[in-house]
C-alpha cells in the first residue's frame, strides 16, 4: 500500500458512490482492496501496512442523520503504539506531520471530548481529531482505542448531527471545535453550545478537560493559553491562566495569597517547570500538572472551582473565558465542552 500520506491521497481522490455497498466495493477494487463479509460486516484488506478497513453501515439511529448513504465511514487502524497516554499522542503526532506534509493543514482539528459523531466513545486519553474537509467526502484523522486511525465519511451525515447537538442542555456537546479561514470550510455550520448551571457541572467539565489536554495539545501540535476571568462584585479580574503545550500548567491571580496556597496553589519553588510560562514571581501561584497522562482532571477542577467560589464568583456564570484564548494558532476554537461563557 506505500506510505500513509500516499493512502491519504487516494482516499481523498476515491469515489464512494454514494456510499453505497456497491460503491465501496468497486472503491476498494479500484485501490485494490479485498472485501469480505463478516459476522459484523464488510472487512476490507488493504495490504499489510494498515491492515482490515471497516466500513460503519447506518444504522436506524444513524439514518436520521442521512440522506440515503448506507454507511456513514470507512475505519483504517494505522498500527497499534505502545500503551500509555504518551505514546498514543506520539504516534498521532507523527502520522499528523505526515499527513499535513502531504494534504496540507487540516481545516478543521479539535477533540470529540466524551463523545464522537452519533454519539460514539473514544479512547480514555483523549479524543482528537483532525479533518480535511471536503465535498461529498471528508478524511479524518482520529484517535481510535487501539491507535490512529483514518476515517472517511460522508461529509453531511457527521456535520448534520453535530449541528443538531446544539440544543442547550448541559453536556449536549463536549471537548472543543477549532477551524480556519480555508475555503474547504465555506458552508461549515456551527451548533449552539450550553451554560453549566452547577458547580457541579463546571467541575465535571473542567476536569474531562483538563486531564487529557496535554495528551491532546501534543498530538494536535498545538499551544492553548486560556485566560479566565472571575465576575465578583469588585469586577472581572483575570483569575486563572490555563497554559498547556507539551505540559498543562495554570496560574492563579487571586489577590488572597495565603487563601490560595490553603487550596492548594504552589510557587514557582514548587513547580519550577511553570518558569518556562511565567516570570518568577508573578503569578505568585501556580501548578504544574505535567504532561500526557499526568494531569488529575479532577483535583485540578476541584481546586479551581473552590478558589473561583472563595474569591466571591457567585455562580458558574460568573466564569468567563477570555476570548483571545479561542485562537489556537491560526485556528478560532469553541470549548463546547466546558459550558463557560467566552467574553
Amino acid at each position: 500500500m506505500g506510505s500513509i500520506s500516499e493512502l491519504a491521497e487516494r482516499l481523498v481522490a476515491a469515489d464512494t458512490g454514494g456510499w453505497s455497498t456497491e460503491g465501496l466495493r468497486a472503491m476498494a477494487a479500484s485501490l485494490g482492496w479485498t472485501w469480505a463479509e463478516g459476522a459484523a460486516g464488510p472487512v476490507l484488506g488493504t495490504g499489510p501496512a494498515t491492515g482490515e478497513a471497516r466500513p460503519i453501515r447506518a444504522g436506524t439511529y444513524e439514518e436520521r442523520y442521512t440522506d440515503g448513504e448506507e454507511y456513514v465511514g470507512l475505519v483504517i487502524p494505522l498500527g497499534q503504539p505502545e500503551p500509555g497516554d504518551a505514546a498514543q499522542a506520539a504516534a498521532f503526532a507523527a502520522v499528523r506531520e505526515e499527513l499535513t506534509a502531504a494534504l496540507g493543514k487540516a481545516p478543521v482539528m479539535g477533540s470529540h471530548g466524551e463523545m464522537g459523531p452519533f454519539f460514539t466513545s473514544g479512547p480514555l486519553w483523549g479524543n482528537p481529531f483532525l479533518r480535511w474537509r471536503g465535498e461529498p467526502n471528508t478524511l479524518e484523522l482520529r484517535a481510535g482505542k487501539s491507535g490512529p486511525e483514518l476515517l472517511l465519511q460522508p461529509t453531511g451525515p457527521a456535520e448534520n448531527w453535530f449541528w443538531r447537538q446544539g440544543i442547550g442542555e448541559e453536556h449536549s456537546i463536549s471537548g472543543y471545535f477549532g477551524h480556519r479561514r480555508d475555503p474547504a470550510n465555506a458552508g461549515l455550520g456551527f451548533p449552539g453550545g450550553w451554560s453549566a448551571r452547577s458547580w457541579e457541572t463546571v467541575t465535571s467539565s473542567l476536569a474531562d478537560f483538563l486531564g487529557p489536554l496535554p495528551a491532546e495539545t501534543v498530538a494536535l501540535g498545538m499551544s492553548v493559553g486560556m485566560p479566565v476571568y472571575g465576575r465578583t462584585d469588585d469586577g472581572a479580574p483575570l483569575l486563572f491562566d490555563i497554559a498547556c503545550g507539551e505540559r498543562l500548567s495554570i496560574a492563579c491571580f487571586a489577590e488572597d495569597d495565603a487563601a490560595a496556597a490553603a487550596l492548594g496553589w504552589g510557587t514557582v519553588a514548587d513547580h519550577p517547570a511553570t518558569a518556562e510560562r511565567w516570570d518568577d514571581d508573578d503569578p505568585v501561584r501556580r501548578v504544574d500538572a505535567g504532561g500526557p497522562g499526568e494531569p488529575k482532571g479532577r483535583a485540578l477542577a476541584e481546586m479551581l472551582v473552590a478558589t473561583a467560589k472563595a474569591v466571591g464568583v457567585r455562580e458558574p456564570a460568573g466564569l468567563i473565558v477570555g476570548g483571545e484564548g479561542t485562537y489556537v494558532g491560526d485556528y478560532r476554537v469553541t470549548y463546547y465542552g466546558l459550558g463557560l461563557a467566552t467574553g
